[in-house]
Parts: structure tokens; C-alpha cells; sequence
């Protein structure tokens, strides 16, 4: 099984542009775990971080992310909404798996 790997790892290296620093934890913003039971992958330090940009860390989850009963009208005088830091958090969501 060992020789099966080392042969996979220098064909793989010699078709592509890589290295081998040894076991996979973290991979394009998901965490991977390898156990015997199998391969876990989660994505709970990219939510962290997500959190974080955007100052939420200490919200609380809730089932409705909107008040209930609320009316909205476009023609009411809260403040406009950060267009470029709504964009962001929408793609920053679109990622999550």
C-alpha cells in the first residue's frame, strides 16, 4: 500500500506542478480530518473567519435572520445599505458547502 502511494505521489509530481509536504489539513478554506473511520471535511475555520470579517462573532444563531412582523417600505428612513459589504458577505456565503 506504502509503494502504491509513493508511486501515485511522483506520478503525480512529474505530471504536475507540485510537492508533497505531507498529510492534507487545510485545503481552499475546508479543514480536512483523515482518520481510519474515513475522510472528515469541514468547513468551521472558514465560517470562523467569516465571522470575524464582518464583526459577527458574538451573534447569536436564530431559526428567522429577520424580524417577524416587521413592515418594510422603500420609503422609510433607515440608512442605506453598504452595497460593496452586502456583495461580499453574499459571496463569502455562496462558498459555503
Amino acid at each position: 500500500k506504502d509503494e502504491l502511494c509513493k508511486e501515485f505521489a511522483l506520478k503525480m509530481q512529474n505530471d504536475f506542478e507540485m510537492s508533497m509536504i505531507g498529510e492534507l489539513s487545510y485545503f481552499l478554506g475546508l479543514q480536512v480530518n483523515q482518520l481510519e473511520k474515513g475522510i472528515f471535511i469541514s468547513q468551521t475555520k472558514y465560517v470562523k473567519e467569516v465571522l470575524k470579517k464582518f464583526m459577527m462573532e458574538d451573534s447569536k444563531p436564530i431559526s428567522t435572520p429577520m424580524s417577524i412582523g416587521c413592515k418594510l417600505s422603500k420609503n422609510d428612513e433607515t440608512p442605506l445599505v453598504d452595497e460593496s459589504m452586502y456583495r461580499s458577505m453574499i459571496g463569502s456565503l455562496l462558498y459555503l458547502t
